[in-house]
């Protein structure tokens, strides 16, 4: 069967983008990025984001980034229609779907599918909003490990958008959020018109090094003033999913406490890259659901050329 999609998937911050465009250089074939990022869809969104440049979106054609305004929200379902469509369309130009991101659900509903999970319901989640207030989200996240074991599972304590978003559905449902994602036919083979490559590091201290430096230079680059020019549209506000992207919620939270100059970073510094670290942790836990996926060390000096060396017997074994 011929290879339909090459995946490239990973933590934030173990170098997906510059893999994706070595290979989209070095394939000796058209290929068309498509992102698997749910923070990328948002426009005005570009230093939190770590958003490909210009100059790198004109060296190779990139697609599902700047889709929507920050007051809209998209989902893992339209992702995989969105997604779906964009391969069958580059494939028919003769060049290769290369799907990039860490927004791994997006991954797993473009290979599994997803039941159709209800909409926000904003009376549930105003509701949800007070006894978080009240109690606390870690309290919350305990209830959700009683109805709803696997997706407590992997989340931490304090991951409010997801606990919250988890008891929503579990108490406008009965059913729990795991009890949606679909599992797929052949689980542990994956589909067999495609190829994920997983960038894992062997080592977590090099990822978290990576993690800290690549926070630090968003802040030289301008989050935070990125942070208040959205703020200042006055549409938006932290329960929104575009604000509760990290970074871009920390750095919220902080101008809320009335932090400026030094402190502001130097918190923000702390609380982002905390937040970022527990991200990569989570991405990982979602790889690791994925037995099928090809794993290469990102933090090997050789990472690119392996992961070019794997699409490129991939190529080959399927005729491709």
């Amino acid at each position: 069967m011929r290879l339909r999609w090459v995946g490239l998937a990973g933590p934030t911050a173990a170098g997906k983008s510059a893999v994706a465009l070595q290979l989209a250089r070095s394939l000796g074939r058209p290929v068309e990025i498509v992102s698997v990022d749910s923070a990328l869809v948002y426009r005005g969104m570009d230093i939190g984001t770590a958003k490909p440049s210009a100059a790198e979106r004109a060296q190779v054609p990139h697609h599902l980034i700047d889709l929507l305004d920050p007051a809209r929200s998209y989902s893992a379902a339209q992702f995989a229609a969105d997604a779906t469509r964009l391969v069958g369309e580059i494939g028919a130009r003769g060049a290769l779907p290369l799907l990039v991101g860490g927004t791994m659900l997006y991954f797993k509903a473009l290979v599994d599918g997803l039941d159709a999970i209800p909409a926000a319901d904003p009376a549930v989640r105003a509701a949800l909003d007070a006894e978080a207030a009240e109690r606390g989200w870690p309290a919350l996240h305990a209830e959700l490990a009683r109805v709803d074991p696997a997706t407590a599972a992997r989340l931490p304590p304090a991951d409010a958008q997801r606990i919250q978003r988890a008891l929503e559905v579990w108490r406008a449902t009965g059913r729990p959020l795991s009890s949606f994602h679909r599992r797929g036919d052949a689980p542990g083979h994956g589909p067999p018109d495609a190829l994920l490559v997983a960038l894992e590091p062997a080592s977590r201290a090099w990822l978290h090094g990576r993690i800290d430096a690549r926070f630090a230079a968003m802040l030289d680059a301008g989050l935070v003033d990125e942070v208040r020019a959205l703020r200042a549209r006055g549409d938006l506000h932290p329960g929104l999913p575009s604000m509760r992207c990290v970074g871009y919620r920390q750095v919220w939270a902080a101008l809320d406490d009335g932090l400026a100059g030094a402190a502001l970073r130097e918190h923000v510094q702390a609380t982002g890259s905390a937040a970022t670290r527990q991200l990569a942790k989570r991405q990982l836990t979602w790889l690791r659901s994925m037995p099928w996926r090809r794993v290469v060390a990102c933090d090997a000096q050789d990472a690119a050329a392996a992961t070019l060396a794997l699409v490129r017997a991939a190529l080959h074994d399927r005729g491709a």
